[in-house]
């Protein structure tokens, strides 16, 4: 059973880490219902991964019991469109994408096996939220720079293991992970070298196993379980609608998400055409996309945001993964644990084993959303 609160609140800090010492400033914030789904005709395959299979906590996919044990590192990637085509960006089991000042998006990647990847970036500053959404996965995180009024203070202190760049607002920088390339203008053009990481991250003693206890955000579908023959079809998703002129982040960027039957995969779209990999060329791809509806304010006159990452209020989630959209509510009432996409009964929502994209929806604007 979920535990109901009877005080209906989200931080605007957006919300404290566990062992963090400074008070937290509470939203008030309405319930949302979730909104049944509809039912149609259409056999959908699920993918078979038995009980026996060692498998990833991120992907649901199978791994080796090392690789299944291995932190991950969280690392925030450019995404206007000056720093696009992303490098790296594919290999990450699970994106974020949320609203930031200026009304675009920003990424996070979160990478299982990153000392494998060839180079990733470009990289880009931090907001708090997004420190907040790694913790549900117990990262290392990555990044260069910040908005240092609203997420110093967790950056240099010993609540976050964080890799962070030479700049000013940080109190111990990474002084061997990020390099620049010639091939792009400031700040666009600052990348992650993998041998310097490493040793950043061996310089710090941070672990790189995932903590004692650790708690998996997703559910993943197994051999005979129930598809979702009768839930709503989703093909194209439009998490800021269909213009361009909206200010909800998405709109601005053109963020869109297109299935394709044949290999049950959303497509991914933004800037008016398809969204790449540098190292690839090939387009990004995604089993599950998510939508998780937050609280969101404008912090101030430089149109810095703030996201309710925690609570327990009835916030909607629409979940996408086989063509079809499983809607329910999303709750996270501690720090160091995930938060959970559950049905109208309260129970988990499982999703295809594969890479997954998460898209924070700024509440507000929720009727910019389009689902076709």
């Amino acid at each position: 059973m979920r535990r109901k609160y009877g005080i209906v609140a989200l931080v605007l800090s957006v919300f404290m880490l566990s062992s963090c010492k400074t008070p937290a400033e509470a939203y008030n914030t309405p319930d949302i219902e979730p909104t049944p789904a509809q039912e149609i005709e259409q056999e959908v395959v699920t993918p078979v991964v038995s009980d026996e299979e060692i498998v990833s906590y991120f992907t649901g996919l199978p791994t080796t019991a090392e690789m299944q044990q291995h932190r991950p590192l969280a690392v925030m990637l450019n995404n206007i469109k000056e720093g696009c085509p992303q490098s790296g960006i594919a290999q990450a089991s699970i994106v974020y994408e949320c609203p930031v000042e200026g009304r675009i998006t920003r990424l996070m990647g979160i990478f299982e096996d990153y000392e494998n990847v060839e180079k990733i970036g470009s990289i880009r500053s931090c907001r708090d939220y997004f420190v907040f959404l790694s913790d549900e996965y117990d990262c290392i995180y990555c990044h260069f720079g910040q908005a240092t009024p609203y997420v110093g203070y967790y950056l240099n202190s010993d609540d976050v293991d964080n890799i962070s760049g030479a700049v000013s607002g940080i109190d111990r920088p990474a002084t061997n992970t990020f390099f620049r390339t010639s091939d792009r203008k400031a700040p666009h053009n600052v990348y992650v070298d993998m041998e310097g990481l490493e040793k950043d991250i061996e310089k710090f003693g941070y672990r790189t196993t995932l903590k004692e206890g650790f708690t998996p955000k997703f559910t993943f579908m197994k051999e005979g379980d129930t598809t979702y023959d009768n839930a709503q079809s989703a093909k194209v998703l439009y998490p800021g609608g269909k213009t361009a002129d909206k200010p909800n982040g998405f709109s601005y960027v053109q963020s869109r998400f297109e299935y394709n039957e044949s290999d049950k995969k959303y497509y991914r779209f933004e800037y008016g055409g398809e969204q790449i990999d540098e190292l690839t060329g090939e387009q990004l791809a995604y089993d599950n996309v998510i939508f998780q509806y937050c609280h969101g304010e404008v912090r101030d006159k430089h149109d810095y945001l703030a996201f309710g990452c925690h609570g327990d209020n009835g916030y909607k989630v629409q979940v996408f993964t086989q063509g079809k959209m499983i809607e329910g509510t999303w709750y996270r009432n501690d720090n160091g644990v995930p938060a959970s996409y559950v049905d109208a009964d309260g129970n988990p929502i499982p999703i295809t084993p594969g890479k997954t994209w998460v898209c924070i929806i700024w509440n507000d604007y929720a009727d910019d959303v389009v689902i076709e």
